[in-house]
């Protein structure tokens, strides 16, 4: 960060000299951010950035929220899928490729996300934790026929099942991951007590992974906790969620209420447009 932050100090005092900036004009209305007096003040355009994090160090489709408020269209599918089977465990159990040990070895996750569980799976696996790759990637019609199942199996939504849409796995960026001891199990709260899965909370946000739904947010999430679901959203805004004992809803409305501050101080609004979703507004009221 201290780098890019040096660089766009440097090209800001380039702009000060025409000669050597050929479309002056043009880049007057442009960002330009700089640390103020030591403070971690970051500004663009001398209007301040007052968030923790960084714009530029967080990346939209990494901390898009999913919820029953917030959905994805049916023809949404993440960009950058890759294969987890692709990344092979030689015969002694070694990695060869970056190893995920998966149930099914079919699972698809974003470039990012299974890179980063690649490590995250090393670094158990190397304090002696195996961690199991569950479920990845599940595109919007998977996870309708998984909802239909449920409601007719019990009559009701029970909370394990979300619905088409609303699901964190649409995005690529979810993944259940579990001891190998409930590779073959129905997945419930119980899987907190184990020791693989006290590390992977302990250890996610190292890895750019966060714990989606915690125990203590259930009424927020609208979701049953979830200690074996891991979303990836890059290491700062996973180390800032974990470090502050929030989930992801409440991290969204923090930023929310930091780009509506910028706004209304005369920051560009195209700066973090791409950071603001629409709500499912009557999207659901089929179900």
């Amino acid at each position: 960060m201290k780098m890019k932050k040096l660089l766009m100090l440097l090209l800001a005092l380039l702009l000060t000299f025409p000669a050597l900036a050929e479309d002056e004009a043009d880049w007057e209305d442009e960002w330009l951010f700089v640390d103020v007096s030591g403070e971690n003040l970051v500004s663009y355009n001398a209007v301040k950035w007052n968030f923790p994090i960084d714009m530029m160090d967080m990346d939209p489709e990494l901390i898009i929220m999913i919820n029953k408020s917030m959905f994805l269209d049916k023809a949404y599918a993440p960009d950058g899928l890759v294969k987890m089977k692709s990344l092979k465990l030689d015969k002694q159990g070694n990695n060869t490729n970056g190893g995920v040990r998966q149930v099914d070895g079919t699972w698809q996750l974003r470039k990012e996300c299974a890179e980063a569980l690649v490590q995250l799976c090393d670094a158990a696996r190397a304090e002696g934790h195996e961690l199991y790759l569950k479920s990845g990637y599940r595109s919007y019609y998977k996870q309708a026929v998984m909802y239909e199942n449920r409601i007719k199996k019990y009559g009701y939504d029970d909370g394990w099942v979300t619905k088409p849409g609303a699901s964190d796995h649409q995005t690529g960026l979810g993944c259940d991951v579990v001891p190998k001891k409930w590779t073959d199990r129905g997945m419930n709260e119980d899987m907190a007590k184990e020791p693989e899965t006290q590390w992977m909370a302990e250890n996610c946000a190292r890895f750019g992974f966060i714990l989606r739904y915690p125990a203590d947010k259930e009424d927020i999430t609208e979701i049953n906790y979830e200690p074996w679901h891991l979303r990836y959203v890059g290491v700062e805004v996973a180390t800032y969620i974990m470090d502050n004992g929030l989930c992801l809803e409440e991290f969204y409305n923090q930023l929310m209420t930091a780009i509506d501050e910028f706004v209304a101080n005369g920051g560009d609004k195209s700066l973090v447009e791409d950071f603001i979703q629409e709500s499912a507004k009557d999207y659901y009221s089929k179900y």
